[in-house]
């Protein structure tokens, strides 16, 4: 027999020891389905009355996954992609976290580092699109509404308009020219940030950074500085009803005085006084940060760093002890409640949080790098391990790309008794729900026991044994038949007693 024909006959036999069972990688088992492993290389769990399967192979590093209208592949750590159905959606995350893409109905969007980003928006108008793209902060183009279409490419020349936070940006050879444009000013730079000239309706200015500057606008503000930061005067707000006045000498003084809020600094920031008359709070610093005051009707706060903080709201409360050793906190309203110890900083974390009204509570405690623990709101706990990122990086990206690489034990378990183990990416598993229980130590072992089922092999199938009910089966050498015999039947009472010389 040629090689490709044994590795064809093998292949045959392992898809013949397919076992019932009902699991679900994602929570606890739920239905009936199948299961077929091969450790490390296949790993395929199916429950058709929930609509749900999972192929893994090569332990964590592919996979895929059905699981009602949402659709997951992954080959991490390259990629992993998630589509749902219902939606019309998709996303796919490229060695997280470094690119992400997504589609939905009325936009698709590629990043890259937060540097490349490219929008596609379709428009209700048939196939209409806009598209902007930016690779910042080199290349920047789109559309917009009011000023059409506009293209930068930095440092050359360049238009921007409705974008980081200006309506209007235009530069030639920056920084030896700029103009912004915002709300009627326009601000014209020369040799960036040295020269400036402002102009506007009744405004006027112009800036020699850092040695002096000066800009106005009739009824609205005047501000001037000399040697910045060190010298500065300024009046904003004259058209509001809170017209503010500054001024800096730093680091000797520095004052702020408007209807709100009022304040002295001397040798700024250490030493000062704060009256804010809208939050109706004061606070004095006696040398920020680490001795300060803050008391008021809706906060709180005593800080004597490194030794104690504390800070008390109507709805919060935040307590530092041998900063940052020990960190307390809670949120108490009547829709919410939230509390998280931790121990310096991501070293442990315990955050408990519950919802009085809907009556549902979850929970999560992080040991770096040992484990994780959670409890959601359904009642479901898990704890995995080890947890070298999870504890300092609590998120999805992680969670989905990089987290099952070095997840050697996870189990899962709820108040009811259902349980899930998997031991190094499934060499060891069990699964139980109510009485029915699955587990398997590959290749050792596996077992299998439901209502009227109960089923077990050793070696794959070297020997198995089922036994439904009313009939038994013993399989040997891996074969797909095997002896099979009835349930020995089963005298009447009457019959027994007879037999046995007692009393009919």
């Amino acid at each position: 027999m040629s090689v490709k024909s044994t590795f064809i006959c093998v292949l045959v036999l392992l898809l013949m020891s397919v076992a019932p069972l009902f699991a679900d990688d994602e929570a606890l088992p739920v239905a009936t389905g199948t299961i077929f492993t091969f450790w490390p290389f296949v790993d395929y769990r199916e429950s058709p009355r929930e609509g749900y399967s999972n192929l893994a192979i090569l332990g964590p590093l592919f996979k895929w996954q059905h699981k009602g209208d949402d659709r997951d592949f992954a080959v991490r750590p390259l990629f992993y992609s998630t589509a749902n159905s219902r939606n019309d959606s998709a996303s796919v995350e490229y060695l997280y976290p470094i690119a992400f893409s997504e589609t939905r109905p009325d936009v698709t969007t590629l990043q890259v580092l937060k540097l490349f980003k490219k929008n596609i928006y379709r428009k209700d108008e048939g196939d209409a699109q806009e598209r902007s793209s930016m690779l910042f902060p080199f290349y920047i183009s789109g559309e917009s509404r009011k000023y059409g279409p506009y293209t930068s490419v930095f440092p050359f020349y360049g238009d921007i308009y409705e974008r980081f936070w200006r309506d209007e940006y235009h530069y030639v050879l920056f920084p030896l020219y700029g103009r912004t444009v915002n709300k009627g000013t326009t601000t014209r730079n020369y040799l960036y940030p040295f020269f400036a000239t402002i102009s506007g309706d009744k405004e006027s200015g112009f800036q020699f950074w850092p040695l002096y500057g000066q800009a106005s606008k009739e009824g609205v503000y005047s501000r001037r500085f000399a040697l910045w930061p060190f010298l500065l005067k300024e009046q904003t707000g004259l058209n509001t009803d809170n017209p503010t006045r500054r001024l800096h000498i730093l680091p000797l003084y520095a004052a702020v005085d408007s209807p709100q809020r009022t304040a002295r600094f001397y040798l700024w920031p250490f030493f000062g006084h704060t009256t804010d008359n809208v939050k109706k709070e004061e606070a004095w610093n006696y040398f920020w940060p680490f001795w300060r005051t803050v008391r008021g009707e809706q906060r709180n706060v005593t800080s004597i760093l490194p030794f104690y903080y504390d800070e008390h709201t109507k709805e919060t409360s935040t307590r530092w002890y041998m900063w940052p050793l020990y960190k307390h906190e809670e949120i108490n309203s009547e829709q919410f409640r939230q509390e998280r110890d931790r121990l310096l900083y991501f070293l442990y974390s315990d955050n408990r949080e519950s919802w009085p009204n809907a009556d549902g509570e979850r929970r999560r405690t992080a040991l770096w790098p040992l484990f994780v623990f959670n409890r959601d709101i359904r009642g479901v706990k898990s704890i995995t391990l080890p947890a070298p990122v999870e504890p300092m990086l609590n998120r999805d990206g992680i969670e989905r790309n990089w987290a099952p690489f070095w997840r050697l034990y996870q189990q899962k378990w709820n108040d009811q008794g259902d349980s899930a183990v998997s031991f190094l990416w499934n060499l060891y598993w069990h699964e139980a729900r109510g009485n029915a229980l699955a587990c398997e130590f590959f290749p050792l072992l596996s077992y299998h026991r439901e209502e009227q089922l109960t089923e077990f092999r050793l070696l794959k199938g070297l020997i198995g044994y089922r036994n439904s009910g009313e009939n038994r089966r013993l399989t040997l050498f891996w074969l797909p038949f095997g002896i099979t015999w009835a349930k020995t039947a089963q005298y009447p009472a009457a019959a027994a007693g007879t037999v046995a010389g007692g009393e009919p």
